[in-house]
């Protein structure tokens, strides 16, 4: 019998919630781990503190935190900020994108994000997708095999890679120590047209919908996944927010339909 998939709570799934929201949300809902957003300005050490006391007080572990953005010019404090915290928190990974055009200056600087993550015992993942410079699984397997790094993951989200062109094989073929989790959620089959960046990332935050409705290829996906990798469920949706306004019955409700569609799926 397959390893049966831990299921995190993405953060996307409530863009409106304080960190501690989202500690509460996962753990009362049942969730095997939670996902974490940072602002850098709006963080301080008190929140650090309160949601490593809400995480102790309820058990529950991060899969990840997000976001570091890459972006053009000097390197961000705040990008090193993000890993530090999120490695305090006792999170297993970071989240990270480029906007940066500047194929060379993305690997630099993610070179050197993955060497502190390293160092503070945390992965960083480069997720790719047509709403970054790093838009294919290729792109972004080119960049970890010139880093060659052991903290350096790649994020691989089930709508981004459809959407991009990927493929099976593709994954098949990377490296198993790349890939710490994965992000699941469903979409229509047919997305947005590639070179339509408004849309594509309208589609991304508002139009997702729960696993089993859409048409994205999860079965094929989970079938050349490492078997029991993490699953981050991330379910942005316009829908969601506004069929379930109440944090906790939204977090519980996405948990209920996805455990629900990968035990009867996988």
């Amino acid at each position: 019998m397959p390893k049966r998939h831990a299921v995190a709570m993405a953060s996307g799934i409530m863009p409106e919630a304080t960190p501690l929201q989202l500690v509460e949300a996962a753990a009362r809902a049942g969730f095997d781990f939670g996902g974490m957003w940072i602002e850098p300005g709006h963080w301080t050490l008190e929140t650090t503190r309160a949601v490593k006391r809400a995480l102790r007080d309820t058990g529950l572990k991060l899969l990840d935190v997000e976001v570091v953005w890459i972006k053009p010019g000097p390197l961000d404090p705040d990008h090193d900020r993000i890993v530090e915290i999120g490695a305090e928190l006792g999170a297993r990974n970071i989240l990270c994108v480029s906007s940066d055009p500047d194929r060379s200056a993305t690997r630099d600087k993610l070179g050197r994000l993955i060497e502190l993550g390293h160092r503070n015992g945390i992965s960083v993942n480069l997720e790719f997708g047509l709403f970054t410079e790093v838009k294919t699984i290729n792109a972004a397997s080119s960049l970890l095999e010139e880093l060659a790094l052991p903290a350096g993951g790649l994020l691989i989200d089930a709508l981004h890679w459809q959407r991009s062109g990927g493929t099976l094989d593709e994954i098949a073929a990377l490296p198993a120590r790349w890939l710490r989790y994965a992000q699941f959620c469903d979409a229509p089959a047919e997305g947005p047209a590639p070179g339509d960046a408004a849309a594509i990332l309208d589609e991304a935050v508002d139009g997702r919908l729960f696993l089993g409705e859409g048409g994205l290829d999860l079965r094929g996906l989970s079938a050349v996944l490492p078997a029991g990798l993490p699953l981050a469920i991330e379910l942005r949706s316009r829908a969601l927010r506004e069929g379930w306004p109440d944090l906790v019955e939204r977090a519980r409700v996405v948990l209920e339909r996805s455990r629900r569609y990968l035990d009867e799926a996988f």
